[in-house]
């Protein structure tokens, strides 16, 4: 899920206008209450004691059809102004990546969902409102940036991954923001594929395990805490499966194939009581996911009993393309078990529309009711009714060192380390010269990866965080004794050189989709390489990447030591931990490594011979 567009100042001009609701009125019929502004009316649905089924039944009678439709409607906040939503109805809101306040700081976030909170809550409704937490609150300068799922898929602890997920939902917490697009179980089979960071493994097991241990961590032992936020499994079904890697591309398999691969993520996902589900972009063999009634309703709510809502991808709906224009793209996702439609701008378009189709009876009114009833129920066991707002409680816990010490042990656990000739690792910290060269050494925009901050991501001091460079000055016993060069220059008379090369620009999907003969180190690399291998220093090469990347045998065997460091996130010092010893690396490949280009669109089977296979991983 992406976005484009940067938010305004003019959310202090936003109005939600959601009406309230009617006495146990036909839900084609209106009705207007004004709110008692000297008493508080408390209806069922408003007893905090009551069943949720129950809280949901009683809401459900007192609303028209307008504002049960609108409750199916998710906008992105950038473009809301008043004289778009003077008659609107919205049951959420989202930040879609680089939607952020004006001043991107945590306390903005809390006042920006707090505006749009306010004004939801007069009318009695909360909105939940949505944003891509992906790998930590990643939106939301200083907050702490977690490795990417590709570096967690490598722990071995399914504990370090949950609480992970844990801070992340203290951070949304503090900001006001109940719900996050995460975690992602695709299973990324082709590394072609620009969204394979977001990928836990190649291996459906994996998957399974670590969504599972988010999700535990997201939503904690009860949604209803006040620092659980509701989780969704993404992107439902087989969006890491598409042919050559294609972003938003066709599936091709068998249903036997695409349960074995694909379903397992999903199935551990809902056994852990994810709340919510999106459903992919891609197409499984040629039919568009967003209108597969048979996976979504027959499979996914019916078969797998998953009781949250489904939500689609941005602008998922309007993507199916139906020869009958958006009416019938609507028409087609929803009657295919679509609960909620995320319409970052033609959301007036949606709702009116969706109205029409109800009454001219192409939806029935029972999917609308088990579309609403199923999004309230979240609300209600969020206990959004009750706490609507962000915890000023919890206001200082942004980018705690607590919070940065579990980066950092993420960071620890999921560096693979995959050569170490003559037990060059552990390095001495108190050798007399260091070198370090590589331009993403200094680089946290880059070690982050893409969806920091901004969608794609940004190179250079986007965060508060620590450079790889850093984090081993940080921990040498004199700093002094650390060079930095990014070509490599100055190497001679080095104990050793840490070289760190791999993706240089941040990227996100569609960007990151690529051919299989770039996913090799650039010259540039290379050339770094060979000019620290000429002065006879050892060289220690650290490879920083969303996937892995082909290395010639030739300039490996010039590396004595090599280091899948993926995409660290905010705390570099932990790869300083690995290399100095202090902590002895325990990771695992989570996909297998190739020998060479022909490979890389290539799983692990028997009859490959890949460079390094899948679970490989040494320690000291």
């Amino acid at each position: 899920m992406a976005v484009f567009f940067k938010r305004d100042i003019l959310i202090l001009s936003i109005i939600i206008s959601v009406s309230l609701f009617s006495c146990g009125k036909d839900d084609k019929t209106e009705i207007i209450e004004k709110p008692d502004t000297t008493a508080v009316v408390t209806y069922p649905y408003q007893d905090s004691t009551l069943a949720v089924v129950d809280r949901v039944s009683d809401l459900m009678s007192r609303m028209t059809l307008k504002q049960k439709i609108g409750q199916m409607i998710q906008a992105d906040s950038y473009p809301l102004l008043e004289s778009e939503l003077s008659s609107g109805y919205l049951g959420s809101v989202l930040s879609g990546g680089g939607s952020n306040p004006e001043s991107n700081i945590a306390s903005s976030w809390a006042s920006m969902v707090n505006d749009f909170q306010k004004i939801a809550m007069k009318n009695r409704i909360p909105l939940v409102y949505g944003i891509d937490a992906i790998h930590g609150h990643n939106n939301v300068s200083n907050a702490v940036i977690f490795p990417h799922n590709i570096g967690l898929g490598c722990i071995q602890d399914m504990q370090t991954i949950e609480d992970a997920a844990r801070v992340t939902a203290i951070e949304m917490s503090a900001t006001g923001i109940p719900w996050t697009f995460a975690p992602c179980v695709a299973v990324a089979r082709n590394i072609r594929w620009g969204r394979t960071y977001e990928s836990y493994s190649e291996n459906p097991d994996v998957v399974a395990k670590c969504g599972a241990a988010a999700v535990r961590g997201l939503q904690g032992s009860s949604l209803n805490n006040t620092t659980s936020v509701i989780a969704c499994a993404k992107h439902f079904i087989g969006d890491g499966g598409t042919t050559e890697g294609d972003d938003q591309g066709n599936t091709e398999l068998t249903e036997e194939e695409l349960r074995a691969i694909h379903l397992p993520g999903y199935i551990a996902a809902i056994e852990e009581g994810v709340a919510t589900i999106m459903v992919s972009y891609s197409s499984f063999n040629n039919e568009k996911m967003h209108a597969n009634q048979y996976l979504i309703t027959d499979v996914l709510k019916n078969e797998l009993r998953f009781s949250g809502f489904v939500i689609s991808d941005w602008d998922g709906v309007k993507d199916i393309n139906s020869a009958g224009g958006l009416k019938q793209s609507i028409t087609l996702a929803i009657n295919a078990g679509i609960d909620m439609m995320m319409v970052p701008f033609d959301y007036i378009n949606h709702l009116q529309y969706l109205e029409e189709l109800v009454n001219d009876g192409s939806i029935k009114m029972d999917r609308i009711n088990d579309a609403v009833s199923r999004i309230l129920k979240v609300k209600f066991q969020k206990g959004l009714f009750e706490r609507p707002y962000a915890n000023a409680a919890l206001s200082n816990e942004i980018g705690t060192n607590a919070h940065r010490d579990v980066a950092r042990k993420c960071v620890q656990q999921s560096i693979v380390l995959l050569k170490n000739e003559n037990k060059i690792l552990p390095l001495s910290k108190s050798a007399s010269k260091i070198l370090v060269a590589g331009s993403i050494a200094d680089d946290l925009g880059a070690q982050c990866g893409g969806w920091t901050i901004d969608w794609q991501g940004t190179n250079g001091d986007i965060t508060t965080g620590t450079t790889i460079l850093e984090g081993i000055k940080n921990g040498v016993n004199n700093a002094s004794n650390v060079i930095y060069s990014s070509s490599g220059a100055n190497a001679s008379g080095s104990a050793v050189a840490i070289v760190v090369v791999g993706e240089k620009t941040p990227y996100a999907e569609g960007k990151g989709d690529k051919m299989a003969n770039e996913l090799v180190l650039s010259d540039d690399d290379i050339t770094t390489i060979n000019n620290v291998s000429a002065t006879g220093v050892p060289i220690v090469l650290l490879i920083v990447s969303g996937r892995p990347l082909v290395i010639d045998e030739a300039i490996l065997a010039k590396c004595s030591a090599l280091c899948a460091v993926w995409l660290p996130g905010s705390e570099g010092a932990g790869v300083a931990d690995v290399l100095f010893g202090d902590y002895n690396p325990t990771a695992k490949l989570c996909r297998m490594w190739p020998r060479n280009v022909s490979q890389v669109e290539k799983n692990s089977n028997t009859e490959l011979d890949p460079l390094y296979p899948l679970g490989f991983g040494l320690n000291y």
